[in-house]
């Protein structure tokens, strides 16, 4: 189930991530920036709950969320993500998961997770680059073992391979994206994509 960004400020800033010439620092602060928008949209539908709140001149009606947050960045990339939900979700919880990549193989390896409480609510997996499908379907996988039942997948750019794979394992899973690539090259890389966005990120 993807939903795409429709704004040209995305557009815009997804342009700046392609181009080769970004260093690093503009592209984290990118990677903030486009993070706002997608933080955004995949939590438009958050539960909330009617509050009476008194203001300078009089009491009035308002809405509060009432529904928790537990964001999951695969590592590393999608730890870069973090920021713009813990700075629009001041109570957000953040866990962690660990996949790498074998560059031969194109197969996901899950090395790391550290993840709190997801009881009652609303849990996003962070994952920038959704390619072949792999890390994002086994970190999905591996939050619903553990109980997770409100589940979202948040990238920066897809590929339509990684989308299908993702809707073949579970059609119900939402997937928020700024950019709906073309195709994987023959080492499963996106086109015309951005690169490695750990690498792009960190210089490395």
């Amino acid at each position: 189930m993807l939903r795409l960004l429709n704004h040209p400020l995305a557009d815009h800033l997804v342009t700046q991530l392609r181009n080769r010439e970004t260093q690093p620092q503009e592209f984290r602060e990118l990677t903030y920036r486009i993070g706002l928008l997608l933080a955004l949209e995949s939590t438009k539908d958050l539960s909330i709950e009617s509050v009476m709140v008194e203001t300078p001149l009089e009491v009035c009606s308002g809405n509060r969320l009432s529904e928790g947050l537990l964001v999951v960045p695969v590592l590393r990339a999608g730890i870069a993500m973090v920021p713009s939900f813990t700075d629009l979700f001041p109570n957000v919880s953040v866990g962690y998961i660990g996949m790498e990549r074998d560059h031969v193989t194109a197969l996901a390896r899950n090395y790391y997770s550290k993840l709190p409480s997801a009881v009652g609510k609303r849990v996003l997996v962070l994952d920038p680059m959704l390619a072949t499908g792999g890390s994002a379907r086994q970190s999905i996988n591996l939050l619903k073992g553990l109980g997770c039942k409100q589940l979202a997948l948040v990238c920066v750019v897809a590929a339509p391979e990684g989308v299908s794979a993702i809707e073949a394992s579970d059609p119900e899973i939402p997937i928020y994206a700024a950019m709906l690539d073309r195709t994987l090259d023959s080492r499963k890389y996106i086109l015309p994509g951005l690169g490695d966005y750990g690498d792009r990120l960190y210089g490395t």
